[in-house]
């Protein structure tokens, strides 16, 4: 039988992205269903808005790898259109109004960049480690201005994101303490840009707020790895406690002891209409309304 650490025995570091740990402090069940069963529960339909993100970073991610002669407003385009994902709109004809508003965005934007003043990184993969947290994330953008690093983060939202939400968000100051170290370069500032509006909020950290973010990280990891150890307890490194059950026909999640499934508590409100595993959580269900797979999006 699988045992937990021996009290007082180090413990392995937890390995985790920004994103894992917001997860577990939304929602624990999320948490469960997403990193941690096996196999993984069947999610829901994807979302139009995720398909406007992300065909909008990639193609910001690959205007930048062009040479710069070819780093123009047309460009952007062509390589948003040839990229587009069409998961999650109503028909086709939204599909395609999305993407000409994309290729307004994304050329309306690139045409406020200097395609000669090259990023430090893009998509660029930064690491940290702690005493307790191997922490590793994505970087959309990566800058050097006057000797220090500015972490560029892409926003496609209806919502034009606020300074305050630059200065709460704990995967920029992550992503600037380890790209700072990684580099061996100040990076304090990091920047949320909302292409719709063409807006930039901003937040300077000091070493004080970075490492207070920090701190945060590290008591939401300690609480996440001790409920991976219960729960790899119980069903093994591989999974084999779950894994023997195998998926059910609608891909519902395996079960799990309640003493289990109590580590894991659903934390409901507005966000589990937007949830992938809505399907297998009465809770969520009873709390908020599903939401068709293109509700996301910004009035047309």
């Amino acid at each position: 039988m699988d045992q937990l650490p021996l009290e007082g025995m180090p413990r392995r570091l937890y390995s985790c992205t920004p994103s894992r740990l917001n997860t577990w402090l939304e929602c624990p069940r999320r948490y469960r269903f997403a990193y941690l069963d096996r196999p993984a529960p069947q999610r829901g339909p994807r979302w139009a808005h995720t398909s406007v993100g992300v065909s909008v970073h990639n193609a910001l991610a690959a205007w930048w790898r062009e040479p710069p002669e070819r780093r123009t407003p047309q460009t952007a385009e062509a390589l948003l259109a040839g990229g587009w994902i069409t998961d999650g709109f109503r028909d086709a004809e939204q599909s395609a109004a999305w993407l000409d508003r994309a290729r307004a965005m994304v050329a309306g934007y690139v045409a406020t960049l200097d395609p000669d003043d090259e990023p430090v990184g893009v998509e660029r993969t930064v690491a940290v480690r702690t005493p307790v947290l191997a922490l590793s994330g994505r970087v959309d953008r990566l800058d050097r201005r006057g000797g220090e690093l500015v972490v560029v983060d892409y926003k496609t939202g209806r919502r034009p994101p606020s300074e305050e939400d630059a200065r709460s968000s704990l995967a920029l100051a992550v992503y600037a303490v380890a790209s700072g170290r990684m580099m061996h370069s100040p990076c304090r500032r990091v920047e949320l840009h909302h292409l719709p509006t063409g807006s930039v909020a901003g937040w300077e950290h000091t070493e004080e707020s970075l490492e207070r973010h920090l701190r945060r990280a590290e008591e939401i990891g300690a609480e996440a790895a001790r409920a991976d150890e219960r729960h790899e307890a119980w069903a093994g490194p591989a999974g084999r406690g779950s894994r023997s059950r195998g998926r059910s026909a609608d891909g519902a999640p395996p079960e799990v002891p309640a003493e289990i499934d109590a580590l894991f508590p659903p934390r409901t409100g507005p966000l589990c209409s937007w949830c992938d595993f809505r399907r297998h959580c009465p809770d969520g269900r009873a709390a908020a309304p599903g939401k068709l797979p293109w509700e996301g999006l910004a009035d047309d």
